[in-house]
């Protein structure tokens, strides 16, 4: 992934730098003091990846963020733990590092990073009647065809613009569709709806860290609002 850094300290951007060249896949195109600076080199470059300090002069990091239309995935360093369920509200933030980070934490980072990276298996083609459901099976139109998908297949349904991405235990189907069309053809009993781009079946949780669950190899932000319901559909020792 190619990938740039912004933080105003010097020795902050040495330290990433030096934590980035220890991870093969990673390639550091630029680093920046001031976030102004970073926008005009995105204007004109594309990146997989922005490592981006939260405390910053004049523009800090979320106003940063603010300013992007299409955002590249987002790992957020700071000094101040407080801003992590703030930083969950931003679809395109993969994960939150407090200072001093390890080489450990910061590879963790990068893989929640890359698993993000989901290839799109199939493309639906027509907006209306994107889907219908029927008993345990819910119908996507797909190039002119309705495929019939087994809903407790279904492990996660993310929201991607005008399009959610339906992913299943055996293939990713992208519909043109909403997060709240969908929400409501799918069992309450199975899903929840644990941020304002994700919907995930529980039964398909493997671990849950702070305010994010693992289900298969993704990482799910979940917001502050809906983390007490998230408790209490698990079974808890």
């Amino acid at each position: 992934m190619n990938c740039i850094v912004i933080d105003d300290e010097a020795t902050a951007r040495v330290i990433i730098s030096q934590l980035c060249a220890n991870v093969p896949s990673l390639n550091v195109l630029a680093d920046f003091p001031n976030a102004m600076q970073a926008i005009k080199y995105l204007n004109q470059n594309e990146v997989d990846l922005i490592i981006l300090d939260i405390h910053m002069p004049d523009f800090n990091g979320f106003d940063f963020i603010d300013t992007l239309k299409n955002p590249s995935k987002i790992i957020l360093t700071t000094s101040d733990p407080k801003f992590a369920i703030q930083a969950f509200e931003y679809d395109c933030i993969v994960d939150y590092l407090v200072k001093p980070v390890t080489q450990e934490r910061f590879l963790k980072a990068i893989q929640k990073a890359e698993s993000k990276e989901s290839p799109v298996v199939q493309t639906a083609t027509k907006p209306e009647e994107a889907e219908s459901s029927s008993g345990n099976d819910l119908y996507v139109n797909i190039d002119r065809r309705l495929i019939k998908i087994d809903i407790p297949s279904i492990y996660l349904v993310e929201a991607k613009g005008d399009y959610i991405q339906v992913k299943t235990e055996d293939k990713n189907y992208t519909v043109h569709s909403t997060l709240k069309k969908i929400e409501d053809k799918l069992p309450d009993d199975l899903f929840l709806k644990v941020h304002r781009s994700y919907i995930i079946n529980v039964k398909k949780i493997i671990d849950i860290e702070d305010n994010s669950v693992l289900i298969k190899k993704d990482v799910i932000p979940v917001s502050r609002s809906n983390r007490p319901e998230l408790m209490k559909r698990l079974n808890l020792l």
